[in-house]
């Protein structure tokens, strides 16, 4: 038996059309699974699939996941197209740096709508199809995208970002109790510095300074990333529900 074959399988990544999200979903692919990537804007979603088709069946559904309504109409679309759904990655996330003196409610409301309600509601729709596919077993799986950032103080000014990811966390151990019994797990990963619009600003101002603080040396890779969800979502992690898995060289846990 081949532990991270994901062959057969279908999954679903929100915010596939770049960074992290379009790691995880080239991953997915190569370890067979047909995948699902979802963004805001159509267009990038097209970009993703012809990028990501020489690695396999994948598909773009764009959806706005910000809203409840968003996430029920996408769960609904991939119901049209799928019986069953083997894989959820709640990707989509927003981040807002401002200082504490000037921080607004606005920063609060749109970073916390994607961040930590969007893979709230949108697990909750897809729960139906992920539990079509799961067995006792081979779970079917969530995966969110979390951040070292949710367990450490970051230096930047980002309020509302580092609470929403520490929130996140805290939800996928809730939903792992809740939805465990059901043959779903629930797990979180917490990347590091990777190469994604939301780091460019940084990574260019700091990129060298980054990667020296790291015990690695380094800065992740698209394969860091693919390796974590293949794992996650395959036979090989199929006894993991509740964790939290920092992604980043060690800087959470060493810094």
């Amino acid at each position: 038996m081949d532990l991270f074959d994901l062959t057969g399988k279908v999954a679903v990544v929100t915010g596939g059309s770049r960074g992290i999200g379009l790691m995880m979903a080239r991953g997915l692919l190569q370890a067979g699974a047909s995948v699902y990537v979802s963004s805001r804007k159509p267009e990038a979603g097209e970009q993703a699939v012809a990028e990501l088709s020489p690695h396999g069946r994948v598909e773009s559904i764009p959806a706005d996941v910000s809203t409840e309504a968003e996430c029920l109409r996408l769960a609904e679309e991939v119901a049209r197209r799928e019986e069953r759904v083997h894989v959820l990655v709640n990707n989509a996330g927003a981040t807002w740096g401002e200082p504490f003196e000037t921080f607004p409610a606005s920063a609060w409301d749109k970073v916390l709508d994607l961040n930590v309600k969007a893979p709230f509601f949108l697990t909750r729709a897809m729960v139906p199809l992920l539990a079509a596919a799961a067995t006792d077993d081979d779970p079917a799986r969530v995966v969110n995208v979390g951040s070292i950032d949710g367990l450490h103080v970051p230096q930047l000014p980002t309020y509302s970002y580092s609470s929403s990811k520490a929130a996140l966390h805290q939800l996928t151990r809730h939903l792992a109790k809740e939805l465990g019994p059901r043959r779903i797990t629930v797990n979180a990963v917490a990347p590091g510095p990777f190469e994604s619009k939301m780091m460019a600003a940084t990574l260019a101002a700091r990129g060298d300074e980054i990667a020296a603080s790291s015990p690695l040396g380094r800065i992740g890779r698209p394969d860091d990333m693919a390796g974590v969800v293949v794992y996650l979502s395959s036979r090989a992690g199929a006894y993991v529900t509740g964790a939290v898995i920092p992604v980043d060289g060690g800087r959470a846990t060493t810094l």
